[in-house]
């Protein structure tokens, strides 16, 4: 992509998104994703009732009287964005391509991130890691990563989600908030997954387009797999082919849900023919009441 459309586009996404972060989001991921833990702030004098497991030892011992440690409580968050940039992202029988769909979710929940001071960082991921953003804080280390998403040239077409899991629980030490956003046209990356959740708060967002989920009956049609290159002529008006393709992704799809559910990993399902703001929305509310 030019550098000048690429630009033109992740303004418009900018403004596009911040809009909803101002209006709809920004208060719901303060409420949704809690302060992390505690950190030293200070000292002061010991008074009855303070818990001696806080007195500083170093400090009393240079003075004539006792001293506590002060703590506060850090809402700071390390946020990131796991993104399947493989070839069946590059799909859409809508408007937008799944792709596009996933740089302006990225762009939703950067943007939160940084509203309320948090870090956020990219790895995108095709057979594997193709390229990894370290976590900073800040909207202009946001934009690079939205810019990332958007205009990535992927050097690979097929997905392996196991090796960037991997990749992240070795790299990733402090617990993070995970986005993985996929459509999970994938196979053994289970193990990976549940690996991976015991450590982080992993937060799955499923992509997908509608004919992938039930394909109109419009003759004869060579499809091809945007993966692997390969193509095959089907006759779509086929009651075979229909029901062999409609039980295929409901397969899939309950497999999936099935998957999530057992590793009690939240899922936003995002069908690419429907706006993603109510699916959001509708995640952040229901995180409200955990």
């Amino acid at each position: 992509m030019i550098l000048a459309s690429l630009l033109k586009k992740v303004r418009k996404i900018e403004i596009r998104t911040t809009r909803l972060v101002n209006d709809l989001f920004g208060g719901e991921y303060e409420s949704v994703f809690k302060p992390q833990g505690i950190e030293f702030a200070d000292v002061r004098e010991y008074v009855p009732g303070d818990d001696i497991r806080t007195i500083d030892w170093n400090v009393t011992a240079r003075s004539i009287h006792p001293f506590v440690k002060k703590f506060v409580e850090t809402r700071e968050l390390t946020v990131l964005f796991a993104v399947d940039m493989s070839g069946s992202q590059y799909f859409g029988s809508t408007d937008k391509l799944k792709s596009e769909i996933a740089a302006e979710i990225t762009a939703v929940l950067a943007f939160s991130a940084v509203k309320n001071n948090d870090k956020t960082g990219l790895l995108i991921v095709t057979e594997g890691v193709e390229k990894f953003i370290p976590v900073k804080k800040g909207r202009n280390h946001a934009l690079r990563v939205i810019r990332e998403v958007l205009g990535y040239q992927p050097k690979k077409k097929k997905t392996r989600l196991a090796e960037a899991l991997e990749y992240l629980y070795r790299v990733q030490s402090r617990t993070s908030v995970i986005f993985l956003i996929s459509d999970f046209m994938d196979e053994g990356y289970e193990k990976a997954l549940k690996i991976l959740s015991r450590k982080h708060d992993v937060i799955a967002i499923h992509l997908h387009d509608p004919l992938e989920q039930q394909f109109p009956k419009i003759g004869l049609v060579e499809l091809a797999d945007r993966e692997t290159g390969e193509t095959l002529l089907v006759d779509t008006t086929s009651s075979q082919f229909q029901d062999r393709f409609r039980k295929t992704a409901d397969t899939k799809l309950g497999a999936l849900k099935r998957l999530f559910k057992s590793l009690q990993i939240d899922c936003i399902d995002i069908p690419a023919n429907t706006s993603y703001v109510e699916p959001l929305f509708k995640f952040f509310k229901s995180r409200e009441h955990k």
